[in-house]
């Protein structure tokens, strides 16, 4: 097993093995750059690029990581992103002298992460929100339609998305304001107006797309995963009140674009490789253009999935659920070659997200509206207090990772705390 020079504990997220990417702010001042988190640090890649260290690759001299998003780097394609992450690896490695054995280098391009502002990763120029969970679908739709009609026609035969509104993905740690819109409660002969009363959480993961594809050029399958630059953690908050009075007959709205938010750290995929297991077993079998017949992206990813939640009155957080990315019935490959073939262009820095994450087990549910049954079963925390809907001044947080042998490849976490709804004057 690779080993750095620099000590990491077996239960962090960042050891060698993993080398996500971030875009930083020093507490003391400075430009937004680039780095890559291992351990308790990060690497500054503009410093180490100043000093040299990238000097035989494609990246040496273009100033790709002195820049306030990685969407510029993310454009140069996977050989160049192969080419970077392998001179990183080797620079940080345990038997490699030049950044270990040089006190002067070290002291410049490391730096604590405590000691640094994480910043939005990407510049999102596009969002685009999935419904990837069969769990999460039937049970969303048992809850409106019952058990006989809770899946769609479609939802077996496509992967079902939305686009959504990515001026207001933000990072993990902004607070998050209570919506307010147009709500018809059940007995009600009219909308009223004012803060949702159903504010929830999603616990979804989402993929950065690196290199584009032309408009009217569909990207193939076989290809969806050349296209992909990384993963990270996605909370879509949720208003379910004003989403339900508006959705028909074009969809979320106001009640999904008010906040979401995504994890600083951005892990590739050669980090999740050794993470693939088989995809859930499709049927019916999809249309050509959909199927994957063994190739490549074909599988999914054992990625452990919590989200905890912390009240004002609690000193602690307590989980309120545990998932995993292996649930999802499609893949990303699908949800790529999908979103493509009707000619639709991706481009760097574009977001797509898997949807809730639901698993078939009661505590794998992956949102409030499901693990309280649509407010039937509210949630009992440590203390006494009870959640059928989020409260202000809750606080949650997800987090995830894969389990390797005596390490761990991680997220972080995506936090976010609500605030009461502005007062309307």
């Amino acid at each position: 097993m690779s080993r750095s020079f620099i000590e990491v504990e077996p239960d962090s997220h960042f050891p060698i093995q993993n080398l996500p990417y971030g875009v930083f702010r020093p507490l003391q001042g400075g430009d937004p750059r680039i780095g890559v988190a291992i351990g308790r640090y990060v690497l500054d890649l503009a410093a180490l690029d100043e000093a040299g260290c990238f000097g035989h690759t494609a990246v040496h001299g273009k100033g790709v990581f002195a820049q306030p998003s990685l969407n510029a780097f993310m454009a140069m394609g996977r050989p160049v992103w192969q080419e970077v992450r392998s001179t990183v690896a080797r620079l940080l490695d345990n038997d490699e002298p030049l950044l270990r054995d040089n006190d002067s280098l070290r002291m410049r391009v490391l730096r604590l992460q405590s000691e640094v502002e994480l910043l939005l990763p990407a510049e999102i120029g596009d969002y685009t929100d999935f419904y990837a969970s069969e769990a999460h679908a039937t049970n969303v739709g048992t809850l409106f339609r019952g058990k006989d009609n809770a899946l769609m026609p479609n939802w077996r035969h496509l992967p079902v998305g939305y686009h959504g509104r990515a001026s207001s993905v933000v990072v993990s740690g902004t607070e998050v304001r209570r919506p307010q819109g147009q709500l018809k409660p059940p007995d009600a002969a009219a909308p009223v107006f004012g803060p949702s009363r159903q504010l929830d959480f999603e616990l979804e993961m989402g993929w950065l797309i690196g290199a584009g594809n032309e408009q009217g050029r569909p990207i193939p399958i076989a290809e969806a995963e050349d296209h992909l630059f990384g993963l990270v953690l996605v909370n879509d908050w949720s208003a379910r009140d004003i989403q339900a009075w508006e959705y028909q007959p074009l969809g979320p709205f106001l009640g999904k674009s008010f906040a979401t938010s995504i994890s600083p750290w951005v892990v590739p995929l050669e980090a999740l490789a050794p993470f693939r297991v088989p995809a859930l077993k499709q049927d019916p079998e999809p249309l050509p253009y959909l199927r994957h017949d063994g190739k490549a992206g074909s599988s999914s990813y054992d990625i452990h999935l919590e989200v905890s939640l912390q009240s004002e009155a609690m000193v602690s957080a307590e989980r309120i659920s545990a998932s995993n990315y292996r649930h999802l019935y499609w893949t990303i490959a699908q949800q790529v070659a999908h979103h493509t073939v009707g000619g639709c262009n991706l481009r760097p820095g574009d977001l797509l997200a898997s949807g809730t994450i639901s698993g078939e087990k009661q505590e794998a549910r992956g949102c409030m509206l499901e693990l309280t049954w649509r407010g039937t079963e509210p949630i009992r925390l440590n203390g006494g207090e009870e959640r059928v809907w989020l409260a202000d001044g809750d606080r949650l947080t997800l987090s995830g990772w894969c389990q390797g042998d005596g390490y761990r490849v991680g997220f972080g976490v995506v936090t976010g705390l609500v605030l009461p709804a502005l007062r309307m004057t």
